[in-house]
């Protein structure tokens, strides 16, 4: 859980064409949009897909067999994680019918009828991971006072096996699904941060029969992950991954000999996610040199590495069909999501009836789950570029150009996390920047992933000022380049983004003509006793401590410090049920801005930390470009 004139002189932006460039950006958000995808090994048709169709991201049933799709989460509350149960039977999706995320886990028939909940008589908690064998159900919850694993088998009504003080988790945190139980129920890995921190958990094997934990992975100040145990029939083998020197790598661990292994690859960068073939013979592997993904086979029998997917734009999610076929979620800048089939996966005449369902539509070979209707139109693709920070430390970015000759009015994004990174994406918003006539670029900042576990720990004990140091390097480096204009620079970010620039904002206030902050933190020390448990934990390993254990390095990281010296308007965006940047955080800030008569804008909207509805991402862009606009041309 962790917080886009041809004489070159400051004029303003390029004005488009209001029949074109505003239906086009629109288009874009409006359009269908497509998540993740899930399916069983007993029922590979039956599929539990998110998708933004009808107006809200939400759970729905598609059936491949029958091409018939229904939604089955509820319209007033939406999605943002579905499973398939392991017989078929059933999609499994997330409630928090106010937005917090403070929910439970429901189950809908997969043919139709009302949903239930999927463990009844456990209450309404934040979800810290959930897994799902046939007979079998374990998930994990924080709660105000504790964190509780849960189980259930078979009939039996579901209960809980452990309580915990500090966070512990099920499986993988995200995506949610994989890692904790094995094929055959028996055992179960957690996160535990009992002895160590919520960023850097140990992974626990426990055998159900007995209660014992039978096995540990403990790698103080590292990240180690459960991926996905061997769907093969009595094989134990848990597939994780650890840091070993500054990357991210694949190991074979077997908690019952105790026996752990690395897999040598012979590739740049970090091994991003992983999936096993239904043999249990071959993985499928997600690589990242940097930002830019590629797709690997790897042979557990002596047979070498295979590339499945060349490097380019972003893969967001993949897994390997029952019949050995590769499905991976591919986007890029000009590219909206789709689930492809990689070429040669399986033979071609597998799957042929979704192959020509949804590749004539799409008129791109290969693709298996798309959403319905027209596509959104076009976007533009992003170019890699890199500078120096002031310590000499490369940064990598990705920048949107639009029409016209530079230097351009510049949106600096901070993305969200911060251990997170941008990449050559599909984004609807940093579109309709570029049609606007603004420059974007998105700067992978210190404590993004991408670039090596030192470059990601860089926050630890110094969150806050690093970012934007580098941020302001990126935009720094887009000026001496002749590409932005250095006094027509707006600085933009969502979540931690938002937290970056409201902390920028009051920083480096005359770098800024415009700061837009979206779901953001603006009182640090109240933002950390107002959010989820996890939250707080997460806040408590980044910072040290908690506001009473390191006071200093709060308030030194704290916007509200800054707030006196913010210059530039600034516009706010907020959940009014966010438990993770929480509502009265936000206003407090909003509060100490208005109370010196500075400009703020604030726009709340009913739900949490994402937007769920279509309809409210359309109001905000709307918003931000008009505040954009004025803001550049003095009006704000």
């Amino acid at each position: 859980m962790s917080r886009a004139r041809d004489d070159g002189s400051a004029a303003g932006p390029v004005p488009c064409a209001p029949d074109i460039s505003r239906a086009a950006w629109r288009r874009r958000i409006t359009a269908p949009e497509i998540g993740s995808v899930r399916w069983s090994a007993a029922a590979p048709d039956r599929l539990a897909v998110v998708s933004s169709e009808g107006g809200i991201t939400g759970a729905w049933a598609w059936d491949l067999a029958t091409s018939a799709r229904r939604r089955v989460s509820r319209e007033d509350a939406g999605s943002e994680a579905a499973l398939v149960t392991p017989d078929g039977s059933g999609v499994v999706w997330w409630l928090d019918p106010a937005g917090d995320e403070r929910g439970t886990w429901m189950v809908s028939a997969f043919d139709g009828g009302d949903a239930r909940p999927l463990l009844p008589g456990i209450a309404a908690a934040w979800a810290a991971g959930i897994s799902m064998v046939l007979g079998r159900v374990a998930a994990a919850f924080a709660t105000d006072v504790d964190h509780v694993v849960v189980l259930a088998t078979g009939a039996d009504a579901p209960h809980v096996v452990s309580r915990h003080a500090r966070p512990v988790g099920v499986g993988r945190e995200w995506p949610q699904g994989a890692g904790g139980l094995s094929a055959d129920g028996a055992l179960l890995c957690l996160r535990d941060a009992d002895r160590t921190d919520i960023a850097h958990p140990a992974l626990r094997v426990v055998d159900l029969a007995s209660g014992a934990t039978i096995a540990e992975i403990l790698d103080p100040g590292r990240v180690a992950e459960p991926i996905a145990w061997s769907p093969a029939a009595g094989d134990d083998r848990l597939l994780v991954t650890r840091e070993t020197g500054d990357r991210r790598c694949p190991w074979l661990w077997e908690p019952r000999t105790g026996a752990l292994v690395e897999l040598s690859l012979d590739l740049p960068g970090d091994l991003a996610d992983a999936w096993w073939f239904p043999d249990g013979d071959v993985l499928l592997l997600h690589h990242e040199d940097g930002a830019v993904p590629s797709l690997h086979r790897i042979d557990l029998r002596g047979g070498g590495l295979q590339t499945v997917v060349a490097p380019g734009g972003t893969i967001e999610d993949a897994g390997v069909r029952p019949d050995g076929e590769v499905w991976y979620r591919y986007e890029d800048g000009a590219t909206p999501p789709a689930w492809l089939a990689a070429e040669g996966s399986v033979p071609a005449t597998s799957a042929a009836a979704v192959t020509t369902a949804t590749a004539t539509r799409r008129e791109r070979p290969a693709v298996r789950v798309a959403p319905p209707g027209e596509p959104a139109p076009a976007g533009r693709r992003w170019e890699s570029v890199s500078c120096a920070n002031p310590h000499g430390e490369t940064i990598g970015s990705w920048l949107l150009l639009p029409d016209g000759a530079a230097p351009h009015a510049t949106i600096v994004h901070a993305h969200g996390g911060p251990e997170w990174h941008v990449s050559d994406r599909w984004d609807p918003l940093a579109q309709a920047y570029a049609d606007a006539g603004y420059a974007v670029v998105a700067p992978n900042y210190r404590g993004s992933t991408g670039a090596g576990v030192a470059f990601r720990e860089r926050l630890r004990g110094d969150p806050g000022l690093p970012e934007v140091e580098d941020l302001l390097a990126a935009l720094d480096h887009l000026v001496a380049a002749g590409i932005a204009d250095r006094d027509r620079a707006v600085l933009e970010g969502w979540s931690w983004g938002g937290y970056l620039a409201t902390l920028g904002a009051g920083l480096h206030p005359d770098r800024w003509r415009a700061v837009v902050a979206g779901i953001p933190v603006g009182d640090l020390v109240a933002a950390h006793y107002e959010s989820a448990p996890e939250l707080r934990a997460w806040d408590e390993a980044i910072f040290g401590g908690d506001p009473l254990a390191v006071p200093g390095l709060y308030h030194e990281r704290n916007p509200m410090t800054y707030a006196k010296h913010v210059t530039a308007p600034v516009l706010l965006i907020a959940g009014q049920n966010d438990s993770r940047c929480p509502i009265g955080q936000v206003m407090v800030y909003a509060h100490a801005l208005r109370r010196r008569g500075h400009p703020v804008e604030v726009h709340t909207y009913p739900e949490g930390h994402h937007a769920l509805r279509v309809d409210e991402r359309v109001a905000q862009a709307e918003l931000i470009l008009d505040f954009i606009g004025r803001s550049l041309d003095g009006e704000a």
